[in-house]
C-alpha cells in the first residue's frame, strides 16, 4: 500500500501541494503534520512507522518532509528496508525499490554529510580565527546587576499607577532628558 507523509514546519504553511501530489501518486493514506521538522515528537510520524507492514511503500513530496536530519533520513529509509517497507520521494526522483533508487539515495546521503562536515570544519576555523582577533562568542549577556534593578524599580514605579513612562523616564532613565521627538519607542 502507498502511504504518504505529509509536513510544514508552521501552522500557517499549506499541505494542499504535497496532499495533492501524494494523492495523485495514489496514495491511499497520507499522515499529515504541521510541526517543525527538528521537532522529535511527530505524532503523526509515529502513527506511520507504527502502520507500517512489509510491501508498503512510504511517499514524500520531498526528501526534507521526512527526516529532521540527513541522520535521521538514512536511519528512517534503514528502517524501511529492514521492515521490507521501500521508499518514494516525487521530487528527488528516488525510488527505494530499484537499485537505481537505492543508489541515488546513497549517493544523496554522502553528498549531504560531506556537506555537514564542510559546514562544521568552516564554522569551527570562523569560531577559531574570531577568538585570535579576541571577539566572544555566544549569546550576548543580559543587564548589569545594576541596570536590572534599575528596570525593576522603574516597572514597580509604573505598576503603582502613579508615574507615566515619561515621569519615570525623566526621573532615572534620563536625568537630563533629550528632547521628547528624539526618543525612540
Amino acid at each position: 500500500m502507498k502511504i504518504g507523509y505529509a509536513r510544514v514546519s508552521t501552522a500557517d504553511q499549506n499541505l494542499d501541494m504535497q496532499f495533492n501530489a501524494l494523492t495523485e501518486y495514489g496514495c491511499k493514506t497520507i499522515f499529515q503534520e504541521k510541526i517543525s521538522g527538528k521537532n522529535t515528537d511527530r505524532p503523526e510520524l509515529k502513527k506511520l512507522l507504527e502502520s507500517l507492514r512489509k510491501g508498503d511503500e512510504v511517499v514524500v513530496w520531498k526528501l526534507d518532509r521526512l527526516g529532521r536530519s540527513l541522520r535521521d533520513l538514512v536511519d528512517l529509509v534503514a528502517m524501511f528496508d529492514k521492515q521490507g517497507v521501500n521508499f518514494i520521494s516525487l521530487q528527488d526522483h528516488i525510488n527505494t525499490t530499484t537499485a537505481t533508487g537505492r543508489f541515488t539515495f546513497n549517493i544523496f546521503a554522502s553528498l549531504a554529510e560531506f556537506e555537514r562536515e564542510i559546514i562544521r570544519e568552516r564554522t569551527k576555523a570562523g569560531l577559531v580565527a574570531a577568538r585570535a582577533r579576541g571577539k566572544k562568542g555566544g549569546r550576548p549577556s543580559g543587564l548589569s546587576p545594576e541596570k536590572l534593578q534599575l528596570a525593576i524599580t522603574a516597572l514597580d514605579l509604573h505598576d503603582t499607577g502613579k508615574y507615566s513612562i515619561l515621569e519615570i523616564s525623566k526621573s532615572y532613565i534620563y536625568p537630563s532628558p533629550p528632547a521628547i521627538d528624539t526618543l525612540k519607542w
